[in-house]
């Protein structure tokens, strides 16, 4: 969509903003106050851009935050969505550089969807590679051919 901020227009390296980095952080507060202003507009804004296009027989669409997104994705695409949830315990996440931060991991952009949605799926991804391949064969074999 043309009405997404580049992170050109404000200066920022889209690539560092991607990881844990304290880059990121800097910027986090920032983009969660924008994504609410647009999500309290128009609640279906980032899930029609994430489908804008897309022809593939099976998509996957990461990083859904709300209730409201997978209302979106279920009421416009019925029985065929599947939704998928990946954990790891909190010491892997701390393994991975993941530091709490009061006010933002605490939000709803960050735990908007702990409770209230039943998942299809449940992926651990723990570091166990064998562990984790075994679970997304599971997931990919389910899948309509």
């Amino acid at each position: 969509p043309t009405d997404l901020p580049s992170p050109q227009e404000h200066g920022l390296d889209f690539q560092r903003l991607l990881d844990a980095s304290p880059y990121k952080e800097m910027f986090r507060q920032d983009m969660i106050r924008w994504g609410e202003e647009k999500r309290h507009s128009d609640p279906g804004f980032f899930c029609r851009a994430a489908v804008e296009g897309a022809l593939q027989p099976v998509w996957v669409v990461s990083d859904t935050r709300r209730l409201s997104d997978v209302e979106w994705f279920r009421d416009t695409y019925g029985d065929v969505v599947q939704t998928v949830r990946v954990v790891a315990t909190e010491e892997t996440r701390k393994r991975r550089n993941w530091v709490f931060v009061t006010g933002v991991d605490d939000a709803e952009s960050e735990c908007g969807l702990d409770h209230g949605v039943s998942f299809d799926w449940v992926i651990t991804n723990d570091g166990d590679k064998v562990a984790l391949g075994e679970q997304l064969e599971m997931l990919v074999q389910s899948l309509p051919s």
